[in-house]
């Protein structure tokens, strides 16, 4: 079977698994294939008048963008990685809210600390080079 076949298939593989993640990937690659022709558009109209290069090329390389997009998704050794990941994301183990704000306020907490701790030493260091004549006094 060669390897190309499968690009060029319009059947959908394994249409129920890994939706969401593959739902995703759809879509974020819609949004950069968008995102790709309305600034190619953008960019023609600056060098070229005619409007069928200004809107030509961005439509034909938007249809081959969402054609390669949705294929993407369907390929099957791309679409069994999909499937695979969705799968282990949903053995992740969430924290809930109240664990998570708690995590946040550590991590915010500690971080003043170290804030504290660094102005604290450099303040420390200058002084004491300062002192010895290896920084240059102040005024």
């Amino acid at each position: 079977m060669n390897k190309y076949k499968a690009w060029m298939n319009a059947k959908p593989y394994k249409r129920n698994q890994g939706r969401r993640v593959r739902q995703m990937t759809l879509a974020a690659s819609l949004v950069l294939v968008g995102l790709g022709c309305w600034s190619l558009r953008s960019t023609l109209s600056v060098f070229y008048g005619d409007e069928m290069v200004q809107f030509g090329i961005p439509a034909v390389l938007l249809a081959l963008g969402l054609w390669l997009s949705w294929r993407l998704v369907h390929v099957p050794t791309f679409a069994d990685f999909l499937i695979a990941t969705e799968a282990e994301v949903n053995k992740v183990s969430w924290p809930t809210r109240n664990q998570l704000v708690q995590a946040t306020g550590v991590v915010l907490v500690f971080m003043v600390f170290v804030t504290l701790f660094l102005f604290v030493s450099d303040a420390l260091w200058q002084y004491a080079l300062t002192a010895i004549g290896v920084l240059p006094g102040s005024g």
